[in-house]
């Protein structure tokens, strides 16, 4: 079996993650302490109790998130000798593959995704930007309905055939999501979200990101790192700071980045952190491969029984 573990982003949070593993697995206690220290508050109290909303705040669903991510690997790899063939993260969920693959430390993951989502949130006022999944249409359909309406919207997540989420100015989405039923989406969902990522819009956020990137210290992986923009390997460190830069405004390519791994031998793809967004998502680019993921006691059982 030649197995990857890919990692999910922003939208697999919710409050009380984690709380079932937490209960006889001490990694998840240690990776929230290190994660708070940095954070300045305790993350893994704001998880749990939270009852305002906050956890779906863009700049803390991503140190939330990536710390979920990075406390289910570090409880898997107690329990078992892991060698995955490669790892990958949708969006976000790629920082959490870099800190799992050795190339950025928890630390510095935590802060630079707490940057992120910052930097995110303030590159486009609030209300002025939107996202929706656009159901049912091939994506070159997708990209030609952006491209033919008036302002920026853009295709911005190719997840899985028949879906492709686009992102940009609210007037002009909303126009694209008409656009979209008349050439023949079979539905077109608005996304509960705050920020327009991976667009054009948020090139000046990509910018400010750049400058704290070049002051940190990244190494190259230890296992092989598939980037969300061209879905292979960088050669450097450097590489991979600008690959980060350059995922904010441009498209995750999840589905070539899931065929590159079936190209390379994967058989098995295990999801490590909360929620089953990609299971879901891959059984739809290849219901060949086999799939698990990887959030509770019970699915960490059979996931330490399966590898």
């Amino acid at each position: 079996m030649s197995y990857a573990f890919v990692f999910p982003g922003q939208g697999s949070q919710s409050p009380a993650m984690l709380a079932d593993l937490a209960v006889n697995h001490s990694q998840v206690a240690e990776v929230f302490q290190r994660a708070s220290a940095v954070l300045g508050y305790d993350l893994w109290d704001l998880v749990q109790n939270d009852d305002s909303g906050k956890l779906n705040q863009t700049d803390v669903t991503q140190p939330a998130m990536l710390a979920a991510g990075m406390a289910v690997f570090e409880v898997l790899k107690a329990q078992k000798s892991v060698a995955p063939a490669f790892v990958a993260g949708h969006s976000l969920g790629e920082y959490t593959a870099l800190v799992a693959a050795g190339a950025m430390t928890l630390e510095q993951g935590i802060e630079l995704v707490a940057l992120r989502g910052r930097l995110m949130q303030s590159a486009v006022p609030a209300g002025t930007g939107a996202m929706a999944a656009v159901l049912g249409l091939e994506d070159e359909v997708v990209v030609q309905v952006c491209a033919a309406v008036d302002g920026i919207v853009e295709a911005v997540n190719f997840n899985s055939p028949g879906q492709v989420v686009i992102a940009g100015k609210k007037a002009a989405v909303d126009a694209a999501q008409e656009a979209a039923l008349a050439a023949g989406a079979s539905r077109v969902v608005p996304l509960p979200v705050s920020v327009p990522s991976h667009c054009s819009l948020m090139k000046p956020a990509a910018e400010q990101l750049a400058e704290k990137l070049a002051l940190v210290t990244i190494q190259m992986p230890t296992v092989p790192v598939l980037h969300n923009v061209h879905f292979a390997q960088a050669s450097t460190p450097d590489e991979i700071k600008d690959l980060l830069v350059k995922q904010l405004y441009q498209p995750v390519q999840w589905v070539k980045t899931v065929a590159a791994m079936k190209a390379a031998g994967v058989t098995d793809l295990f999801e490590i952190g909360p929620g089953k967004v990609l299971m879901g998502l891959n059984r739809r680019i290849d219901r060949k491969m086999a799939m698990q993921a990887v959030f509770d006691t019970a699915t960490l059982e059979k996931a330490v029984a399966s590898l």
